[in-house]
């Protein structure tokens, strides 16, 4: 009695943490999952591909085997409440690399004001010419050329490397999903304050360890205008908020309401990455922390001019950012 007692209260930890990590695979990282029925229809139903030749990057020369080769997935983050879920803007677009063999796992940011050049076949002379890169999902949205490809792709062209995968959450979602597990613990670095964007509130932050629900997380990762961003600034709070978060999950010491996760991912996510994909990377990373993630950025300035504000990326350093990324990836 005693032994199967055990066994049951075992296979219940276990499960928790497995479903609770998929959560988290679609909302923060996309590293590991777990494909019970009611998940695995989650995940069906949050497919949806780029239209790409062959499913695949122009930056490929085979398809990539999703658990047996390096792959990189772009998780973005998008703002769709003023527009109605009509598009919107991309708010945070970070770049992950997974190499099953060496189990290295990198995380780089890409600044939302970096300058770039949207190329005028893809969505005509009206959006052409030199913009935000955040800006190539709202043009790739509005001239039907997709704004998750030309997103994904204006991303390709910066870094010169291939994204096989994207997974896209608005802030809707994140929100809903914070909550759902019970809140995020993170060590605030800085004091500074933010608006609730649900009540137009000040949320205060204060230096040190902080649990925070989920308006408060998003509180969190939004947070740009303050003089504090400087020296803590948007990129490094998101990387952080991410790292946490695994941490939350591999915990394994909160109970995940599975209907109500399934619900949230069903409306809020995106993502081309086939369930059996999800299952082939699950069995590659069956566990990851915040201690297996390299952080890697792009450094550069930002000017002050007249006229709109880009973000400068340092010709040599971003040189240097490629080359860590392809080696990552094992590309030549």
């Amino acid at each position: 009695m005693k032994n199967r007692f055990t066994d049951r209260r075992r296979k219940k930890r276990r499960k928790k943490i497995l479903i609770g990590t998929l959560s988290l695979f679609f909302i923060v990282i996309c590293i590991v999952g777990y494909l019970g029925f009611q998940v695995y229809d989650t995940a069906k139903e949050s497919y949806s591909e780029l239209e790409r030749d062959n499913d695949m990057s122009e930056l490929r020369d085979t398809k990539v085997k999703v658990g047996n080769e390096p792959i990189s997935i772009m998780l973005l983050g998008i703002e769709d409440y003023s527009s109605d879920g009509k598009g919107g803007r991309v708010d945070t677009q970070i770049v992950i690399t997974l190499d099953p063999k060496s189990k290295e796992v990198t995380m780089t940011s890409i600044p939302r004001d970096t300058k770039v050049q949207v190329p005028v076949e893809k969505v005509g002379s009206e959006y052409a010419g030199t913009h935000k890169i955040n800006a190539a999902y709202t043009y790739g949205y509005l001239t039907n050329y997709g704004g998750k490809k030309l997103a994904v792709e204006t991303v390709e062209d910066l870094l010169e490397i291939p994204i096989d995968k994207y997974v896209a959450v608005n802030f809707e979602g994140f929100h809903d999903i914070v909550d759902a597990i019970g809140g995020v613990e993170v060590d605030v670095k800085y004091p500074f304050w933010e608006k609730n964007f649900y009540s137009n509130d000040r949320i205060y932050f204060d230096e040190g360890i902080t649990e925070m629900n989920g308006e408060e997380a998003l509180a969190f990762v939004r947070m740009r205008k303050r003089d504090v961003n400087t020296v803590y600034s948007r990129d490094e709070r998101q990387r952080q908020f991410i790292k946490a978060t695994v941490d939350e999950v591999k915990s394994g010491d909160t109970l995940f309401e599975i209907n109500k996760i399934s619900e949230v991912l069903k409306d809020n996510v995106e993502t081309n990455f086939k369930p059996s994909e999800i299952l082939a990377l699950q069995k590659k990373f069956p566990t990851i922390s915040s201690t297996s993630i390299q952080t890697k950025e792009i450094k550069g300035t930002t000017p002050e001019v007249p006229g709109p504000s880009y973000f400068i990326p340092d010709l040599n350093e971003l040189e240097f950012l490629k080359k860590e990324l392809k080696d990552s990836l094992k590309l030549s």
